[in-house]
Parts: C-alpha cells; sequence; structure tokens
C-alpha cells in the first residue's frame, strides 16, 4: 500500500559539493521500503484474524477509518483550497485506497497471504516496466514476473476467484503509485493522502453500520482490525511519502518485489500457510531480479 512526492524536489544545488546527498537519500528510501513491507504484511496477517468475525469487508471497513484518522491528524488537509486540478487526482485516490484493500483482503482469506501480496505484486511490476529505460531493468523485471507466473500456475485446487481479486489488487496498486505521484506534485505535504483516506473512510461509514447493526463485533476482532490499519494503511502511506521523494518510479517498482517474500514469511511463522519447493524457488527469482536491478543501479 504506497504515496507520492508530497513537495517538489529539493534543488540538487543546495547541497555542498562533494557531499552525496543523492546516494544517502536513496538509502534512506530502501530502508524505508523494507520497513513499509514489513509493517503492512504483519498487519494484513492479523487483519486475517478478525475475518471470522468480521469478514474481510468490515476489517477493510476499520482500517480505512483508522487510516482516515491517522492521515487526517498529520495531513491537516485545507479542504476547501483544493482546486479542481488537485481535486480530481484525490477523489480518483480514495477511491483506489479502498478497491485496493477490499480486493487484497478478500484475495488473503480465499488464497491465503502470500499468493495474494504476489498477484499484487504485477501492480507495481507493471509501472516498472512501463517506465524503465535499462536493459538490466528490462531483465530483471522479466525474470521477476516468471516467478509470479509460476506461483499463479493453473492447479486442481487452485480458486481463480481469489487469483483475480488478486489481479484487480494487482491493478490498484499500479493505479496507488501513479495517482500517488501527481498527488504529491499537486498537494503540498501529506494533505492529499489524508483527504483521500478520509473519501475512502466516508465510502465504508455504510459497511460498518451494517455489521454493527447486524451483529456487535468482538473486541478482539476489533482490535485487529484496528491494528491492521495502523500497519497496513497508515504506516505504508506516511512512509511512501517519503520514499517516492528519494527513489523513481521504477526503483520503487521493482524494489517493492521484496513484499512476496515478506508476505510469505509472515504468512508461514504468522498464519501457519506453507509454501511448496517451486514456491519458494519462485519467490526466490523474484528477489534474485530485484538484488540485481538495485546492485547495478548507478548513484
Amino acid at each position: 500500500m504506497r504515496a507520492a512526492p508530497a513537495s517538489a524536489p529539493v534543488n540538487a544545488t543546495a547541497a555542498p559539493a562533494g557531499t552525496p546527498e543523492p546516494a544517502r537519500g536513496r538509502l534512506a528510501g530502501v530502508a524505508t521500503m523494507v520497513g513499509s513491507g514489513l509493517s503492512n504484511q504483519t498487519g494484513a496477517a492479523i487483519g486475517s484474524l478478525a475475518f471470522p468475525v468480521l469478514g474481510p469487508v468490515g476489517v477493510v471497513a476499520v482500517r480505512q477509518y483508522v487510516a482516515a484518522l491517522v492521515l487526517l491528524a498529520v495531513g491537516r488537509p485545507q479542504l476547501r483550497a483544493f482546486t479542481w486540478r488537485q481535486w480530481w487526482p484525490v477523489l480518483l485516490l480514495g477511491v483506489v485506497f479502498g478497491t485496493m484493500n477490499l480486493s487484497l483482503y478478500s484475495a488473503v482469506d480465499r488464497i491465503g497471504l502470500g499468493l495474494a501480496v504476489t498477484l499484487e505484486f504485477l501492480g507495481p511490476l507493471t509501472v516498472a516496466l512501463a517506465a524503465t529505460r535499462r536493459r538490466v531493468d528490462l531483465c530483471c523485471a522479466l525474470i521477476a514476473a516468471a516467478g509470479v507466473v509460476t506461483l499463479m500456475r493453473p492447479r486442481p485446487s487452485a480458486d481463480y476467484v481469489g487469483m483475480g481479486l488478486g489481479l484487480l489488487a494487482a491493478a490498484c496498486w499500479a493505479s496507488y503509485i501513479l495517482l500517488n505521484r501527481t498527488v504529491g506534485r499537486r498537494v503540498p505535504g501529506a494533505q492529499g493522502s489524508a483527504a483521500a483516506a478520509a473519501l475512502s473512510a466516508l465510502m465504508f461509514l455504510p459497511v460498518g453500520a451494517f455489521l454493527v447493526l447486524r451483529q456487535p463485533p468482538t473486541a478482539q476482532a476489533v482490535g485487529y482490525a484496528v491494528a491492521a490499519g495502523l500497519l497496513s494503511s497508515a504506516v505504508p502511506y506516511l512512509a511512501d511519502l517519503f520514499t517516492l521523494r528519494r527513489v523513481p518510479a521504477q526503483a520503487f517498482g521493482l524494489f517493492m518485489s521484496v513484499n512476496p517474500v515478506l508476505a510469505a514469511v509472515v504468512g508461514w511463522i504468522g498464519l501457519g500457510e506453507g509454501l511448496g519447493w517451486t514456491e519458494w524457488v519462485s519467490i526466490g527469482a523474484i528477489v534474485v531480479a530485484n538484488t540485481l536491478s538495485i546492485a547495478t543501479r548507478r548513484t
């Protein structure tokens, strides 16, 4: 789950001669992406524990509420000052927020965390393929794509509805990356992401009301959903605001290939979701592609 530059890029001439500011900034961006990905997958695993009570829709609703509260407190958007040029990408981003989370969590419920996140990765991979200018990036993206295709290969027990939901999440993630860059250029600070999160939360208010009226949820289930909101929504949104100021969109997309690994490990340790050797080899190919791309990128 993933944001954009919140302000104009820093003027490179402001740094003293000989200071490796771009390299330090890129290193900080990479570290932030790792932390963001781990937080995101841990939150998804915790949120899935509430599925028996709230269902994926209920967990996503609580996630959106928590994300909106946190981001509104941080971003403090001046909504009355927004122009239509600022509003339209914010509105689209709000729809993408909700659809991405709902499709991903519904996929997790059907096919497990590791496979659902791996399919979702097709979104940033597509962004990387579309934006790349280096042959090595294209080769790395193709290697990663081969790993993803192997993971979603047809099997007798395959849940194609779950896979379709994962692919919908992928389309939303690609849109998330592109829209966040647009919002970050047009809306200062975290105001754009905060406004989009608030709009997404409004979309889910009827869902929350229906769930409470139908059957009041347990405190434990709500606690799981709130934790998912903090770890999988608020933290990644703010981390991505920092990250995409410092790394190009194609590097962001390729590096996020670590998410299937994080999801598989978190699902294995936290949820007992086992993977066969074919799945691990495929995920390893994705990691190798990602590492090769980052190692050969010029600073």
